[in-house]
């Protein structure tokens, strides 16, 4: 059975670009082969903006996400395992998905309670089950 992940990934960007959103994504730099900046990494966890605009050569597929970004004026190639990806949302209401470490649950993260930002400018994201 093909995992759903990649198509929920692929689902949620797509609406935030509809939407005129900017999908980022909530990688888990703990995995294997996850190849991001290591300096910006906090709590094994690293949060990137993957607009159109933000990055180059941006391919979702359906074992990995890769591109390339400038990160302080350097531009980097990223590479991560779909696995690693632990939620993609929208920056401007924190709408998205959760995704667990077990490859077949998810939780849609809703925009009709607004929640509380865990930290200023940060992400809210809230979990609707």
């Amino acid at each position: 059975m093909i995992a759903t992940r990649p198509y929920l990934i692929r689902a949620i960007y797509e609406w935030a670009g509809d939407n005129s959103f900017t999908p980022h994504i909530l990688v888990d730099t703990s995995q294997a082969g996850v190849t991001v900046p290591l300096e910006l990494v906090e709590d094994d966890k690293i949060i990137l903006n993957i607009a159109s605009g933000a990055v180059a050569n941006l391919s979702l597929g359906d074992d990995f996400i890769s591109f390339s970004a400038r990160f302080s004026g350097m531009s980097r190639e990223i590479f991560i395992p779909t696995p690693a990806v632990r939620a993609i949302y929208a920056r401007e209401n924190g709408v998205g998905i959760v995704l667990s470490e077990d490859a077949t649950e998810a939780a849609v993260v809703s925009e009709n309670e607004p929640t509380p930002p865990t930290e200023p400018g940060g992400p809210n994201l809230r979990v609707v089950k």
